[in-house]
């Protein structure tokens, strides 16, 4: 069975998200307690307090980490992991870096030190689809705004402040893009986020972190082949530009047979089968038991 970890990043989530998730989970105990509720579920039917970004990025940690913790005993080792923008805390943890306990409490001082950025300079994000790369030069001008996250050819997220978002929706809209607002409030992967990444490189500077132990790619350095790299990769990539684009030619080029994405939605799955058709992307959110993620998995062990 040789396939690869994606862990999702934020935007996705909602409550019915990952059902055959145990909620008696050590892990989910503790996000819970973070985020001071009882039930993740029935609070995620807030949308407000779903889609603020410190609930968000604790969330997303703890429940990818718990998934991965009670898929991880049934199944072979992934030949290959990545994480998306937050979702490299629960990739490094999958990977080894550091303990899910660890990625938790990472998780709440990203948010903090990005939401600190965020309320000196209120931003957002905005992908857009089927902009040739020439016009997105100009508009990049224009407008102001920096690539947030690279997904493709002609497959962008552009981060900044508000109303340059607005400037660059309408402008790309007219010229025949698809363009969506995604649901965070910060510009995450910015120059806007400068400070927000140097806070969390002292805060990364008091973890224990650990080489590796299996291949780990990152959204700013390509593999993390040493604790030193992962630490400066994850503070990074919270000012620079997500290379999901090569992450994905990095995992293609471990010739796995498929890919499976842990966290809520199907958004990397997406990205993946429109990718590298040839290579089967599935998301842990599409199946209702611990047995069913698995017995997709081997499905793809004899092929």
């Amino acid at each position: 069975m040789s396939f690869a970890l994606l862990f999702s990043g934020q935007g996705t989530q909602h409550a019915a998200m990952l059902p055959w998730l145990a909620d008696d989970d050590a892990v989910v105990h503790d996000m819970s307690q973070r985020l001071g509720v009882e039930d993740w579920r029935q609070a995620m039917a807030d949308s407000t307090w779903a889609e603020r970004n410190d609930n968000a990025q604790v969330l997303l940690t703890g429940l990818a980490s718990a998934a991965w913790a009670q898929l991880a005993p049934k199944v072979a080792r992934p030949a290959a992991i990545a994480g998306y923008s937050v979702g490299e805390l629960a990739a490094f943890s999958a990977a080894g870096v550091m303990d899910a306990k660890a990625a938790l409490a990472l998780a709440q001082q990203r948010a903090e030190a990005m939401d600190e950025c965020a309320a000196r300079v209120p931003g957002g994000l905005l992908a857009i689809n089927g902009l040739p790369d020439s016009r997105l030069s100009r508009l990049l001008t224009e407008s102001g705004l920096a690539v947030a996250i690279r997904n493709g050819a002609e497959s962008v997220v552009l981060g900044g402040p508000v109303a340059a978002l607005a400037y660059a929706q309408r402008i790309a809209s007219d010229e025949g893009a698809q363009c969506t607002r995604l649901r965070v409030n910060v510009a995450s992967h910015t120059p806007w986020m400068r400070e927000a990444a140097q806070g969390f490189a002292q805060a990364l500077g008091g973890v224990l972190l650990r080489s590796p132990q299996v291949p780990l790619f990152s959204n700013a350095a390509d593999r993390i082949r040493d604790a030193e790299s992962a630490g400066a990769a994850l503070a990074t990539q919270i000012a620079g530009t997500v290379r999901w684009d090569e992450c994905m030619e990095n995992i293609v080029a471990r010739q796995v047979r498929c890919v499976l994405e842990v966290g809520p939605g199907q958004a990397l799955a997406r990205i993946w089968n429109r990718h590298c058709p040839s290579i089967p992307a599935r998301s842990c959110d599409d199946f209702r038991s611990v047995a069913a993620v698995v017995g997709w998995l081997e499905s793809y062990s004899d092929r």
